[in-house]
C-alpha cells in the first residue's frame, strides 16, 4: 500500500490501524541540534484527543500517550529518523460485527474492496480518523523547526453546523470549546450539537489556519506551488471537503481591482491572496479555510447495499464523533507545520 509518506526533504510516513495494537510514525529530515521531548509531542496530541468538543466527541478514551523510540539524544535531535508510536488501548472491535460485509454510506468502504479485494471492518483501518494522531506527532516535531525561525501556525473553528463566527480571536481559541474562534457563538453551537444528535445525525465545519513569520520566497512556480501544496496536505485529512487559500471562492466574484493587493513602501494593503502569489510565499500571512464534512456514520436510518450487492438497511451503533471538529483542528495544524517545515528545508537545500 502507497501513499504513507508525506514530504520531499522533512517526510512523515505513518503506520497502524484504528483497531490495531498501534499507531505510529517515522519522521525523516529533520534536522540536529532541535530541542524534542516527549512532552512536546503530548502537548499537540492532548489537543487532538476528545473533550473539547462536548457532546460533539466520541465516548471512546485514550491517552495517546506517544513514547520517542529513535531520533533524540538527551533531549536534542540527532538528524537520524524519529520514530514514535502511540498505542491503542480503548477499542470495541465487536461494535463493527455487524456491518462486517456492509457498505456504510460515506465511508471509503465499497472503495477499499475496489482497491484491494477486502477491507478491515473495525473503525476503518487506514481510513479511520484516528490515523491522524500520527499526523499530529509529526506536525509537533515540525513546530519545534518552524518555531526556532520565528514561523507559528494558528487554527480555530470559524463555523459550525452552518452557524458562522463573527469575531475572529485566534489567540484565544485553544482555551475554548471547539477551539472556537469567537467566544459569543460557543453556546450556539453547543445547542446545535445537543439538538443534532438527539436526531441521530451529524454535522460539519469550517477550520480558518493562519501562520506567520512565513519568509518570502517558499514555494515554486509551477507544480510546486506553496498554495497547491498546502491545498494538498489538508485535502489528504478524511473528512476534508474544500480547501480556500486566502478570499478563496470569494475572489471569482470580485474585480480585480477589488481583489488584488495594492503594494506601498510599508507593505500591501490587504491580503486577498492569502499570503501567496504566483505559487510563492509573499512573506504576509498565510491564510486559509478548510471546510469538513459531517461524520458519515449515524444513528439514522440509511439505504445502503452489502458485498453481494443486495440492499439493506443500517443504522450505525458505537462510539462516533457527532462532528470532525474540534478534533480535527490539530491535524489540519499538523499538516500546514509539515508543508512549511518542508518548503523551509527545500529553500535551504537551494541556498536561498
Amino acid at each position: 500500500m502507497s501513499g504513507n509518506t508525506f514530504g520531499t526533504l522533512f517526510k512523515l510516513t505513518t503506520f497502524g490501524e484504528s483497531h490495531g495494537p498501534a499507531l505510529g510514525g517515522v519522521v525523516d529530515g529533520c534536522p540536529p541540534g532541535l530541542a524534542l521531548s516527549e512532552a512536546v509531542i503530548q502537548a499537540e496530541l492532548d489537543r487532538r484527543k476528545p473533550g473539547q468538543g462536548g457532546a460533539a466527541t466520541t465516548a471512546r478514551q485514550e491517552a495517546d500517550a506517544v513514547r520517542l523510540l529513535s531520533g533524540v539524544f538527551e533531549g536534542l535531535t540527532t538528524g537520524t529518523p524519529i520514530g514514535f508510536v502511540i498505542e491503542n488501548e480503548d477499542q470495541r472491535s465487536r461494535d463493527y460485527s455487524k456491518i462486517k460485509d456492509v457498505y456504510r454510506p460515506g465511508h471509503a468502504d465499497l472503495t477499499f474492496d475496489a482497491k484491494f479485494g477486502l477491507r478491515d471492518y473495525r473503525g476503518g483501518g487506514r481510513s479511520s480518523g484516528r490515523e491522524t494522531v500520527s499526523r499530529v506527532a509529526g506536525g509537533a516535531i515540525a513546530q519545534e523547526l518552524l518555531g526556532a525561525l520565528g514561523v507559528h501556525v494558528q487554527a480555530a473553528t470559524v463555523e459550525l453546523g452552518g452557524i458562522p463566527a463573527t469575531l475572529r480571536d485566534f489567540g484565544g481559541a485553544l482555551l475554548r470549546p471547539f477551539f472556537s474562534v469567537d467566544p459569543h457563538v460557543v453556546a450556539a453551537w453547543e445547542d446545535r450539537v445537543l439538538q443534532v444528535k438527539a436526531g441521530g445525525d451529524t454535522l460539519g465545519g469550517v477550520v480558518e489556519l493562519r501562520a506567520t513569520g512565513v519568509p518570502a520566497g517558499l514555494g515554486e512556480p509551477v507544480f510546486d506551488k506553496l498554495d497547491a501544496r498546502l491545498a494538498y496536505a489538508l485535502m489528504g485529512v478524511g473528512a476534508v471537503k474544500a480547501v480556500e487559500i486566502g478570499a478563496g471562492c470569494a475572489a471569482a466574484c470580485r474585480l480585480g481591482s477589488e481583489n488584488n493587493d495594492a503594494m506601498t513602501p510599508e507593505g500591501f494593503s490587504s491580503n486577498h491572496a492569502g499570503g501567496i502569489l504566483g505559487g510563492i510565499s509573499s512573506g504576509q500571512e498565510l491564510v486559509a479555510r478548510v471546510y469538513v464534512k459531517p461524520i458519515p456514520s449515524i444513528a439514522r436510518e440509511q439505504q445502503t447495499v452489502n458485498r453481494q450487492g443486495e440492499a439493506v438497511r443500517l443504522s450505525i451503533g458505537g462510539r462516533h464523533d457527532i462532528c470532525a471538529i474540534p478534533r480535527i483542528v490539530p491535524v489540519l495544524k499538523a499538516m500546514v507545520m509539515l508543508t512549511l517545515a518542508d518548503f523551509v528545508l527545500l529553500q535551504r537545500r537551494l541556498g536561498r
